[in-house]
């Protein structure tokens, strides 16, 4: 390994916020993408795609996303819908999904069902009240544990965490075993600015043992 010897410092506070995020978003990858829909309390489907996002723990089995303020100030119509509706199904995002989930990111006025603006499927779901996405192989329905506010005013995070209910997980893609199949599933992964990457080059590295 090699080890570096000159640094630049950038400090946080001192930089504009839109330049820390510009950083941050191309240091901090590949990201997993959380492809969320939510409904608003008069019933309304909202998709969108979210790359801060990961699971956290087995106990009950949940993970975190992070829809963050917008630009202007303003709440997103996926944060606005779980203070409405408690409720949300994660699903993945492979690589034959990428411009349909691509499509669902723009910027609709909220009246708009992005299910049908970018071409998806809504299935019925079995534990929550969102519909899910047939194209997605794998779909999560969780209840929102609860909302961390990190930050005020634009940029600043809203951590959802949510309690996954149960998996559906399409029979081509599950194993014997109750696990995804990884070679096949071929899911994207955020970068920074407009680049995306594959799950297609991976390696193994057995854990060792204490010396």
């Amino acid at each position: 390994m090699q080890a570096f010897s000159e640094y630049k410092t950038l400090v946080c506070s001192e930089r504009e916020k839109r330049a820390n995020f510009h950083t941050m978003l191309s240091c901090v990858l590949p990201r997993p993408i959380a492809f969320v829909s939510t409904v608003s309390a008069d019933g309304l489907p909202n998709l969108a795609p979210f790359s801060f996002f990961n699971g956290v723990g087995s106990s009950p089995p949940a993970i975190v996303f992070s829809p963050a303020t917008k630009a202007d100030g303003t709440d997103k119509d996926t944060l606005v819908n779980l203070r409405e509706v408690p409720e949300m199904v994660v699903q993945v995002v492979p690589y034959a999904m990428r411009d349909a989930m691509n499509q669902a990111s723009a910027a609709y006025e909220r009246d708009v069902n992005e299910f049908e603006a970018a071409g998806f499927t809504a299935l019925p779901s079995r534990f929550v009240k969102p519909p899910r996405v047939a194209e997605s192989p794998v779909q999560m329905e969780c209840k929102l544990l609860d909302i961390v506010k990190v930050g005020e005013g634009p940029l600043s995070a809203n951590i959802c965490i949510g309690e996954i209910l149960c998996f559906h997980v399409a029979d081509d893609f599950l194993l014997e075993n109750d696990t995804v199949d990884v070679d096949k599933i071929d899911l994207v992964g955020r970068m920074g600015g407009e680049w995306y990457s594959r799950m297609t080059d991976r390696f193994e590295l057995p854990k060792p043992s204490a010396p």
